[in-house]
């Protein structure tokens, strides 16, 4: 197994959806990533310049969400991971992001979609 940087819980507002509703304001959505990349040289060197830096992938994260405007979960993971995969160091990624709010007409936590891509 790849050594893998996790992180969960990335929440941004985005209008993503079909619907016209959905289309027209911004909705809570929270995004997870698995990130694969050789840790080996910043586990001996403590040094931040050899590692996946997490607050840059958290950015594009929100910057994708927040800023992009698509119609469905899969074409917005799609975005987060070829974001993600640009970064040095970065061999693969896992995102989940989940639509916290979707118009169903019966209750349910939350719509999900996971892709994992490799460089």
């Amino acid at each position: 197994m790849p050594d893998q940087i996790e992180i969960r819980g990335i929440r941004a507002m985005g209008v993503i959806g079909v619907l016209q509703e959905e289309k027209e304001r911004a909705q809570p959505f929270e995004v997870d990533l698995v990130i694969e990349a050789d840790l080996s040289a910043a586990g001996a060197s403590d040094d931040l310049r050899e590692t996946v830096h997490y607050g840059l992938a958290t950015d594009r994260v929100v910057q994708v969400v927040s800023t992009e405007r698509h119609e469905l979960l899969e074409r917005v993971a799609e975005r987060i991971a070829a974001e993600v995969l640009a970064m040095d160091r970065v061999d693969g990624v896992e995102v989940t992001i989940r639509k916290l709010r979707p118009p169903l007409p019966h209750h349910v936590d939350y719509s999900a979609v996971r892709i994992h891509r490799r460089r």
